[in-house]
């Protein structure tokens, strides 16, 4: 009987990352935003224990951070023990030649309604405060600062990069 080699195929991109030409990481990011910049909708993963849940949502990207808003959802079951997600932003398949995806890996926090930071994302998003405050109770804000990212496009091989490109970002602290 068949049994798949988990740890093998877990590491496959990490092995051919390894030979793989990579860009410089200023330039990278700089896709990386641009790529961010072209969308507004992804897929936000979140997990505890057993619990997984993934939710597509509108995001806005501002100062580096992935910003959602949200009414609720099981994904704060998650949420409330386990801060750490995935966000991945992509493209409808175009075959082989033409992958193109976003895999960001981070820390999710919840932005206190209306403080100044709930606020500058809200005019970003074009909500007005009247409208915000007229609710039972306002939107929570999830925001998530990036730990690492995934950064798939075909069309970097033209450039005489791999495919595939990872950037660990930086702590600041």
């Amino acid at each position: 009987m068949w049994e798949i080699d988990y740890d093998e195929a877990a590491s496959i991109w990490i092995d051919k990352e390894k030979k793989s030409v990579h860009m410089e990481k200023d330039a990278l990011k700089e896709k990386i935003d641009e790529y961010i910049k072209l969308h507004n909708t992804g897929a936000l993963a979140v997990s505890v224990g057993d619990f997984v849940r993934c939710t597509p949502i509108e995001y806005n990207y501002v100062d580096n951070c992935v910003y959602l808003f949200s009414e609720g959802g099981l994904k704060f079951r998650a949420l409330k023990h386990n801060k750490h997600v995935a966000f991945a932003i992509y493209e409808p398949y175009g075959g082989f030649q033409h992958l193109k995806s976003l895999q960001i890996m981070g820390t999710a926090s919840m932005v206190e309604p209306f403080t100044d930071e709930y606020l500058k994302i809200m005019k970003v998003k074009k909500i007005p405060v009247e409208t915000m405050k007229k609710l039972s109770q306002p939107m929570n804000l999830i925001k998530i600062v990036p730990e690492n990212y995934d950064y798939l496009d075909s069309d970097l091989k033209s450039e005489g990069f791999g495919s595939r490109q990872h950037l660990g970002v930086e702590s600041e602290e």
